[in-house]
């Protein structure tokens, strides 16, 4: 097995999959990256440097597509996985009775789904560099306190985080470390999508009338080596989500009635 260390990531081909290839890169880590978008994920590897790096085009809906992308990276890394990042993950907002079908399906498949099968694929991969291997979940400040306008993405961050819980205390006897991040709006793409089909009003736009603060990607990617290497299971990034995560633990009153006065959920 190499010493050189290695840390896989889905939706690698921008963002937040993106900005922590290119940390981990520029730290000599070899980096592997999976997503749908193959021209993105070309373009990541094309700013990270340096030739220790893979790519593998695949669904993480897809259960069986994850053990060839990884098995794959092993391969190519020398033996070793010691990240997994489970980062993938869509956006969907709006009213719950405005969502299709379609819609609700497809965000539970890859935010929830994709998360389950990736633990899973990873922890062979995990278990044989532990101790201090790592599978590292982006999870949200939704899945803090359930956002008006967003209950089919908070459910699924809401997901994220108590897989993240349940694996820290199921992988503790293996060394093996279970984080997430949870970030409130970061400078993605992702911002300037539509939260669903019926609406015509970007995210990024319903951020900024809102007056919430829009946090530069690079400090999701320093949360994230932080995560690896630190002992929080849970990391906030950005001022909403650090303050979302102060105000439902000691003022849980004034979250809830602050939620239900929202006048205007995102989406709608």
């Amino acid at each position: 097995m190499t010493s050189r260390k290695a840390i896989f990531i889905t939706g690698g081909a921008s963002g937040i999959g993106r900005a922590v290839a290119l940390h981990f890169g520029a730290r000599d880590w070899f980096v592997g990256i999976g997503d749908v978008d193959e021209r993105g994920m070309d373009e990541t590897l094309s700013l990270i440097g340096h030739g220790f790096t893979y790519k593998h085009k695949f669904d993480v809906r897809d259960r069986a597509a994850w053990d060839e992308a990884l098995d794959g990276f092993a391969t190519a890394s020398g033996g070793r996985i010691d990240v997994l990042f489970n980062n993938a993950g869509i956006p969907i907002g709006g009213s719950l009775v405005d969502n299709s079908v379609d819609e609700i399906e497809r965000c539970l498949d890859i935010n929830l789904k994709g998360v389950l099968f990736g633990a899973q694929a990873a922890y062979p991969h995990l278990r044989k560099t532990a101790p201090g291997s790592c599978l590292l979940n982006t999870a949200s400040a939704a899945g803090i306190y359930g956002t008006p306008g967003a209950s089919v993405y908070s459910a699924t961050k809401f997901g994220v985080r108590a897989i993240t819980e349940s694996l820290d205390g199921e992988w503790a006897e293996d060394g093996i470390k279970v984080r997430s991040l949870m970030p409130s709006f970061i400078d993605t793409p992702l911002l300037d999508h539509t939260p669903n089909a019926q609406s015509n009003e970007g995210i990024r736009q319903r951020v900024t009338e809102a007056g919430l603060e829009i946090t530069p990607v690079e400090e999701v990617a320093k949360a994230a080596w932080d995560a690896v290497h630190g002992e929080k299971l849970h990391t906030t990034v950005g001022k909403t989500a650090k303050q979302m995560a102060f105000a439902s633990r000691w003022m849980p009153g004034r979250v809830r009635k602050q939620t239900r006065e929202s006048t205007r959920p995102l989406g709608k």
